[in-house]
This record gives C-alpha cells, sequence and structure tokens, in this order.
C-alpha cells in the first residue's frame, strides 16, 4: 500500500476475503501504510470466504486518528436484519465452517472458493474436495503462478475439475503423446482471449492446448467487432416481442446466452422478484397464505390448500385461492426422484470408444454415424456448472455408433459414440 501511494496518486483501494481467518491484521496494517478504500462486510454476512466483520473494524479503529465516524449502535441493529436474511438462505452457505490455513497453499480466490466446490458437489466430487485444493495450487503453478481473478480463476478451477474428474497428474497434462479434450476455457486462456499473462505463457503447453491454432500477441479487445447497440436493440425486440431498454442491450452483449434464459424464465413465470424470499426458496405449507404485491396498488392473496398426490407422470394438482377464490394448477412434483437413463460405459481397453470426460449437459453433437473424422476433430461438446468442454478426435476414423444427442445428462466414462473397427 505504502509502495503504490509513493507512487500514484489514485485512491488505494484494497479487497481481501477471511478465507484464512486473518484478514482483520491485514486490514489495519493497510490503514497504518495509508489505505484509502477496504472492503469489509455486514458482521452477520462476514468472514470465511466473505469479507472481515464490519463492525468489529469500526469498533478496531475506534479512538484512533482513522476512526471510521460510525455508529455501532446503528451497525449493530442493521445486523439484526441480516442475521434473519442470512437464515433463508442456510441451505446454500459454504461447506467450510472455519478459517483454514490451506488457503496459504491453494492461493484459490475466496470469491471462487464456495463456487468451486459447488460445482464440485454437483460433480460427485465434494468428498475429494482437499484433492481438488492440491490438484488446484499444482495447475496454478502449471500456469506460471497466474494472477487468479474472474476470469483467469475460473480457467484454473475449470482444468482442476477436469484433471481430478479423469484422475489425471501434471505429467499426463504434460505428455505430448497423450490426447486431451481441454476445457474451452483452457483453450481460450491460451489463446490470448484473456490478455498476455506476465512472463508470457508456458509454451509447451500452449502448443498442447491450441493443437496447433494461433495465438493472440496483442490486446484480445483490439480483434473484437464494434457493438452496435441500435441494431441490437431491433433485435432483441423482434426477438422477444417487447420494448427492450439499454440495460437489456448492454446485459445481452455482454452475457447473451444468460440473458436469453432471463427473458424466457420471466416469460414463462413473470417476475419472480416480488415474491418474499422464503415463500420464493421453500414455498408455501398447506393452509398458509402470502400477500404477493405485483405492482404498486396491487396485491394478490395466496393461500396454498393442498397437493395432490402425483400422477404417472409425475405431475400433481396444487389446489390454493388467489384472492379467496379457488384455482387449481397441474406442476411437474420437483420431490419426485427422477428416473436416470442407465447409459453404456466406455471400455478402456477399447480404443473404438469415445466417452465423457466429466458429468455434464450434451450442448452439440458435430458428427452424424457414417462421419469419417480426421484426428482434432471436433466430436462432441459438454457443459457442466458453466464449464464447457469440447472432445476432439484423438484418430481418424468413421463414426459407427452415436449414442447421446443434444439435451442429454451424462456421467463420467459414459460412452458417447463408437468409432468403426
Amino acid at each position: 500500500v505504502k509502495a503504490l501511494r509513493d507512487e500514484v496518486g489514485l485512491p488505494i483501494h484494497f479487497h481481501t476475503h477471511d478465507t484464512s481467518g486473518g484478514q482483520m491484521a491485514t486490514l489495519l496494517k493497510a490503514v497504518e501504510a495509508g489505505v484509502d478504500i477496504v472492503d469489509v462486510a455486514m458482521a452477520p454476512l462476514s468472514g470465511l470466504t466473505s469479507q472481515p466483520n464490519l463492525n468489529t473494524f469500526v469498533e478496531t479503529l475506534r479512538f484512533s486518528k482513522r476512526e471510521s465516524g460510525l455508529e455501532i449502535s446503528d451497525l449493530n441493529r442493521t445486523a439484526e436484519y441480516w442475521e434473519v436474511v442470512r437464515q433463508y438462505y442456510a441451505p446454500f452457505e459454504p461447506v467450510i465452517r472455519a478459517g483454514t490455513a490451506e488457503v496459504y497453499q491453494h492461493e484459490m480466490p475466496g470469491g471462487q472458493y464456495t463456487n468451486l466446490y459447488q460445482q464440485a458437489y454437483s460433480m460427485g466430487l465434494e468428498a475429494r474436495w482437499h484433492d481438488i485444493c492440491r490438484t488446484y495450487a499444482q495447475v496454478n503453478q502449471l500456469f506460471g503462478d497466474i494472477v487468479k481473478v474472474t476470469p483467469s480463476s475460473k480457467v484454473v478451477g475449470d482444468l482442476t475439475l477436469f484433471m481430478v474428474t479423469n484422475d489425471m497428474t501434471v505429467e499426463d497434462i504434460l505428455d505430448p503423446d497423450q490426447e486431451i479434450s481441454f476445457p474451452e476455457s483452457v483453450i481460450d486462456y491460451f489463446k490470448g482471449n484473456l490478455g498476455q499473462p506476465y512472463g508470457g505463457f508456458p509454451a509447451q503447453l500452449q502448443k498442447k492446448v491450441l493443437r496447433g491454432a494461433r495465438a493472440l500477441t496483442d490486446r484480445p479487445g483490439a480483434h473484437l467487432p464494434f457493438a452496435d447497440f441500435a441494431q441490437s436493440e431491433s433485435e432483441l425486440e423482434k426477438r422477444f416481442g417487447r420494448k427492450i431498454r439499454r440495460r437489456d442491450v448492454v446485459s445481452y452483449l455482454l452475457y447473451p446466452e444468460v440473458y436469453k434464459s432471463f427473458v424466457e424464465h420471466r416469460a414463462h413465470y413473470g417476475d419472480v422478484s416480488v415474491l418474499p424470499t422464503d415463500v420464493f426458496l421453500y414455498g408455501l405449507d398447506p393452509d398458509t397464505e402470502v400477500a404477493v404485491e405485483i405492482e404498486p396498488g396491487k396485491t394478490l392473496i395466496i393461500k396454498l390448500m393442498a397437493v395432490g398426490e402425483p400422477d404417472e407422470k409425475g405431475y400433481s394438482t396444487v389446489f390454493f385461492e388467489l384472492n379467496g377464490l379457488p384455482r387449481e394448477v397441474r406442476v411437474l412434483n420437483q420431490s419426485l426422484a427422477h428416473k436416470v437413463q442407465q447409459r453404456r460405459k466406455i471400455d478402456p481397453a477399447n480404443d473404438n470408444h469415445v466417452g465423457a470426460p466429466m458429468p455434464g449437459l450434451i450442448v452439440s453433437v458435430s458428427v452424424e454415424e457414417g462421419t469419417e473424422v480426421r484426428q482434432g476433430d471436433r466430436l462432441v461438446t459438454l457443459e457442466a456448472m458453466k464449464m464447457e468442454t469440447t472432445i476432439y478426435s484423438n484418430r481418424d476414423g468413421v463414426v459407427e455408433e452415436i449414442l447421446v444427442q443434444a439435451g442429454d445428462h451424462v456421467d463420467t466414462k459414459d460412452l458417447l459414440l463408437v468409432y468403426k473397427a
């Protein structure tokens, strides 16, 4: 902080997470060094992978030259509100229950820690979390000990999960004779689409990841087409049939798929943000009611009466009252266990088998039965928790059988396609 203040005239803004449990000391040392702004969190939402405790930080500065001027009584009253809010989100609490010095080994950003754990959990890897942390540190060094912040931290995390899922080592990754379908984020990174890391890319790994493709050597933004806001606005209005605001245009240009999902969800369900948090997350109990203000001066009184037994297709009839009038609607019963389609698994000894490297959703299939492929041709793309992976052919051959299609869910080592013998 002092070095920065000596060199630049801009305010110094310090941001950290409290994963280790010791970042309050870091903040205080930053204050001593003249920092202008620090990030902290309201007491009930602080600590662990969040920021250090605001309320405590204010008290540590009391009677000092840099006293904040905030009243602890006001902060504590506000904390009472957030204590209740946090209870609503209990199911989403991270697995970490106490500060851990393990962060000094894996150097995982606090903002990524909980996200990566949720990814691991969804892939059935939660029991191997400490293996994931160790592998994360190895991947970071493999990349050259890069600055890890969104989106570069995601690249490290994606390859980490890929390696743990497939029981791969760093030696496997670097082996020039071992064909690997790297996650798309890793390919983007080594293409230079995130910029140039300090010290450059590890040459051996970059060559293997890119498969002969050329990498950028300058600023990636210089190669992007200019965004035509007016044209995008017109296209969105035609596509979604409603008035488009500037905010919609920016959201679409930045995150086209996320924006599309958001608009489709709102078109189907309406604006669910008007629902109370507990009702949205947990629903109503029978014989309970809730008042929902859908717009100023217009409130709906909804009372749940009963939920019928599911039919053979898994749908239940929900009986409720809307402003005192009886209504009913059929919905898919989410509490039912889904029937899992049993898929064939690859035979590791059969070179004609191509399997899924991780569980996920099939996004696209780029070949058909009878397609003649060359080594390096794109076969299948799958996505798992925002991590997209393309599977390339590791040989020349002819596709004899395809066992998946777009929209299918697969598990690790499920058979995707078979080459002709």
